[in-house]
């Protein structure tokens, strides 16, 4: 049976407990064990995909099409275990669950209440869906205390009750140092646990922020307050990478007391060579490369979180340290604004993916300058759609070229996806269809041109990729395009929907329909990135 390790957020946000969990995740794989891990939101949205990346930063999608929490990133960045549409669940889903189920009878009538109904429905997601996996973490959002968070932790809390010996809880929680007493305060933590223990969770392990070292004191007081041994309140120390979280925690000894905290005390020692490797390459670096970033939601990087670790990872694979220069595209929509002088010093550019009008136009003139500078340059999604706009007017004589995203153009070729084939299904939309779910969203398959740049830098002729779009380039303009020097190097097997182009005159130009930097990871960077991130390198020594 798996054992359940539930992890609780107080005092403040955005302390990272999905970076905990994850990291604790990849410390067990360390040891030999097979693990999990879901995330329990509890806003009302049904799922991420129409929320603001300004509320809520990155939509993270998986495999098999699921919207989600950017700490789903997270999970698999440190685990390399792909997510799954069951491993997270938003209030909003809950409730939309348990109302169908209400509207079709199947509660014979009975009063539907938030216990048990809801925490029933809680919990029947949590324990779903498992294979054989030795350890399910699962992460709780928001902070205790908040309401829209109660309804997860009754359900927690009964299935801790349920689990037995097989359920631990970790609280995670800010010690705050006060500069001008010179001095950790715990009373936070205090409160915070107090506020757990109120709502029947006692927890096993203290996870504490802190900026400074905690004193054996202080974890004493800590422990006693708040009825935990002193060895399981454990320090998180800030840190100089990410990725050196594992082998830090590793250190503080946590993943030995989350094994304490359930009866093993023989499990392998962990091997962490490869975080070390990871570790020594980021703060070692042989050099460094400067890239663009010309998106439209710069001010909230976690907007684009998957992507900042992904040019990162590129920078692993190639040992030099990434600078990333954040860049917004509306800066160079007026007339006279030129990109040279903000993305002179870049050594490649790099255009996002996005939704709206607000800042196209800056990214077509980004994209102008990258191509006609012998810039490499990297479009995703949006910034491939953008791409192709781009060699439409100026190199194929198209110049009112546009994308019907923003209205009628002479000519759109970019439009709306009305129908698409999924497996053996076809799927279709319409422009009055519901934003939320209605995209083209998980894994698709490509298929990839002999001899193609991209062909090269995969080394393989098909591949998998996933992607979160509406509109789509229409394959129409192919052979116009191609005349004018672009490459449709990667299409979907039916032929009819552009995945990859690029252009061969050119150092390194290629646009991308989907998102690769979902599937790119500290010990196996993708391809297109660490590619990328290799003709960065080549550009920087020729200026």
């Amino acid at each position: 049976m798996a054992r359940f390790i539930f992890i609780t957020g107080g005092v403040v946000s955005s302390l990272g407990k999905g970076l905990a969990g994850a990291a604790l995740a990849s410390l067990l794989q360390a040891r030999g064990f097979k693990v999990r891990l879901r995330k329990l939101d509890p806003y009302i949205n049904v799922d991420p995909g129409t929320m603001n990346p300004y509320e809520h930063g990155e939509c993270y999608v998986t495999d098999d099409g699921a919207e989600t929490d950017l700490d789903l990133g997270h999970y698999e960045r440190f685990t390399g275990v792909p997510s799954k549409q069951t491993d997270n669940v938003t209030t909003g889903r809950i409730y939309q669950t348990v109302i169908r189920k209400e509207r079709r009878g199947d509660y014979l009538g009975g009063t539907v209440q938030v216990i048990p109904h809801i925490t029933n429905a809680i919990k029947e997601f949590a324990t779903a869906n498992l294979e054989d996996e030795d350890f399910v973490l699962v992460e709780i959002g928001g902070t205790v205390g908040d309401i829209e968070g109660l309804p997860f932790l009754e359900a927690i809390r009964q299935l801790g009750y349920e689990l037995g010996n097989n359920a631990v809880f970790i609280h995670l929680t800010l010690l705050p140092y006060i500069a001008a007493a010179k001095e950790l305060k715990t009373k936070p933590t205090q409160h915070s646990v107090k506020e757990l223990r109120s709502i029947g969770i006692q927890p096993d392990i203290l996870l504490c922020r802190s900026e400074q070292p905690i004193p054996q004191g202080q974890r004493r007081k800590i422990g006693l307050f708040c009825n935990v041994p002193e060895e399981a309140v454990i320090q998180a120390l800030d840190v100089r990478t990410i990725y050196e979280v594992p082998l830090s925690y590793h250190k503080e000894g946590f993943d030995e007391q989350v094994l304490k905290a359930f009866g093993i005390m023989d499990a392998p020692t962990p091997d962490l060579s490869k975080w070390e490797n990871i570790v020594d390459r980021v703060l070692h670096p042989e050099g460094e490369v400067n890239i663009a970033v010309v998106g439209k939601y710069i001010e909230l990087q976690d907007a684009y979180k998957s992507l900042t670790e992904a040019l990162i990872h590129g920078g692993i694979a190639n040992r030099v340290q990434v600078n990333i220069n954040w860049v917004e595209s509306e800066r160079f929509e007026d007339a006279d604004a030129s990109p040279a002088a903000v993305l002179g010093d870049a050594h490649a550019i790099l255009v996002p993916g996005g939704f709206g009008e607000r800042g196209a136009e800056g990214k077509i003139k980004a994209v102008q300058y990258a191509r006609e500078q012998k810039i490499p340059y990297f479009g995703i999604c949006f910034g491939m759609q953008m791409a192709v706009i781009e060699g439409c007017r100026n190199l194929a004589g198209m110049p009112n070229a546009g994308t019907s995203e923003f209205g009628h153009y002479d000519p759109n070729v970019v439009g709306l996806m009305t129908e698409w084939t999924r497996g053996n299904k076809t799927e279709v939309r319409t422009k009055d269809s519901d934003l939320g779910g209605t995209m083209r969203l998980g894994s698709y398959p490509c298929d990839l041109t002999p001899g193609s740049k991209v062909n090269e830098i995969y080394g393989v002729s098909h591949i998998d990729e996933r992607h979160r779009h509406r509109f789509e380039v229409n394959i129409a303009y192919k052979d116009v395009l191609e005349k004018a020097g672009y490459k449709f190097s990667g299409l979907s097997p039916q032929g009819d929907l552009p995945e990859i182009v690029e252009i061969a005159d050119h150092p390194w130009f290629i646009g991308v329909q989907f998102h690769p930097e979902l599937k790119s990871k500290p010990f196996a960077p993708h391809p297109l990135f660490e590619s990328f991130i290799t003709a960065a390198v080549k550009q920087s020594r020729l200026v």
